[in-house]
């Protein structure tokens, strides 16, 4: 399973879905879109603005949405 977090430093929001993910006892990989322009690109590529973007096996969720991320979750 593949599980990427778009978030940024300071995003309470980005904190939220990470938490939730590490107590689920999931990995996942952080992308912080201030660091690096290709990272931003993605997110936009998406066609989503904004952060968190939560990426789960190629479907993306914006937000802290956690019974989109449950749902993702359990597909994958």
């Amino acid at each position: 399973m593949s599980i990427i977090v778009y978030s940024a430093p300071g995003c309470s929001t980005c904190e939220m879905v990470k938490n939730y993910l590490k107590e689920k006892g999931h990995t996942f990989e952080v992308r912080d879109v201030l660091s690096n322009r290709k990272y931003q690109q993605e997110v936009e590529a998406l066609g989503v603005m904004g952060i968190p973007v939560t990426v789960i096996n190629g479907k993306a969720i914006k937000g802290f949405e956690p019974a989109e991320l449950d749902k993702l979750l359990s597909e994958a």
